[in-house]
């Protein structure tokens, strides 16, 4: 018994440090270099499918976990168009808009109000002018800049300024886009 429970044990190191030891290829980032990187799986299960009409709406309501980094929605839509890009899907197959409100709306500040507050440039306007060119909307909560007496100058000029977030999360379900939130 002794020696079997040895045995099993000795076959979990090794197996750990196989797994440890896999050498993964670095993340690719080519359409939005500040969001995260996308890894080919080979044999995935599920992987980019250059004939799928991918539409996505992401609900951004948090902040960064520090100012010099990007807000968790912008980075999570910049890393869905690095992962469909280097997967090969084309850019008409790809539909996506991001819709700001709460904590995430300080990221959205343009950069002379941001440097104002934080001292430093706005990490995520290089993102957003990214994602603004390869044709994702950019929209912020009407109802929240009011309720809050944010004056939509500061923000900047490449989000629009819809109704209310939850009208466009709405609207764009309806739509057949997938919702997704951070």
């Amino acid at each position: 018994m002794l020696f079997r429970t040895c045995a099993f044990f000795v076959c979990l190191l090794a197996l750990t440090g196989i797994c440890a030891e896999q050498n993964w290829p670095e993340p690719k980032a080519p359409a939005v270099p500040e969001a995260d990187g996308y890894v080919v799986i080979p044999n995935a299960a599920v992987a980019p499918a250059r004939n799928f009409n991918y539409r996505v709406i992401f609900d951004s309501t948090r902040m960064a976990s520090a100012p010099a980094k990007i807000l968790p929605g912008v980075n999570a839509a910049g890393g869905v168009v690095n992962d469909l890009v280097v997967g090969g899907v084309p850019q008409g197959m790809q539909k996506m808009a991001i819709v700001f409100h709460g904590a995430a709306l300080d990221g959205i500040l343009d950069d002379a109000h941001y440097r104002q507050k934080y001292g430093i440039a706005n990490p995520n306007l290089p993102a957003l002018e990214k994602l603004k060119g390869r044709g994702v909307e950019l929209f912020v909560c009407g109802q929240n800049l009011a309720s809050d007496h944010i004056d939509p100058k500061t923000l900047s000029p490449l989000v629009r300024v819809a109704s209310d977030a939850f009208l466009v999360m709405i609207e764009y379900q309806n739509r057949g886009y997938s919702a997704m939130w951070f």
